[in-house]
């Protein structure tokens, strides 16, 4: 897990996002980057990628807000990602070539 956050909301979430990564078996193979944009007038723009694939984005305002749901739901469009990855490898129905 690499952490590409530089405001103190940014690392708050990434902090809490960690914490609940590391509950998750069998994370081995994956690559997970919590990443984040400044957007001008609005705040940052916080995305989560699982293999350089973008699976969850969300936006920071400039004021604190509570972020355990967003944390929450980070984490379960990572899993659904994972579980997705994981079938797509082991399924010859869905192979990448089509045959």
């Amino acid at each position: 897990m690499l952490d590409n956050t530089f405001s103190r909301f940014g690392r708050e979430f990434y902090q809490q996002f960690s914490r609940l990564w590391q509950d998750v078996p069998q994370t081995q193979s994956f690559n997970v980057v919590v990443k984040e944009q400044v957007v001008p007038r609005a705040g940052t723009r916080l995305t989560v990628q699982l293999n350089n694939q973008v699976i969850y984005v969300t936006y920071m305002g400039r004021r604190q807000s509570p972020m355990e749901d967003k944390v929450e739901e980070a984490m379960l469009a990572l899993l659904q990602a994972m579980a997705n990855a994981r079938f797509d490898s082991s399924s010859q129905d869905m192979a990448e070539n089509g045959w």
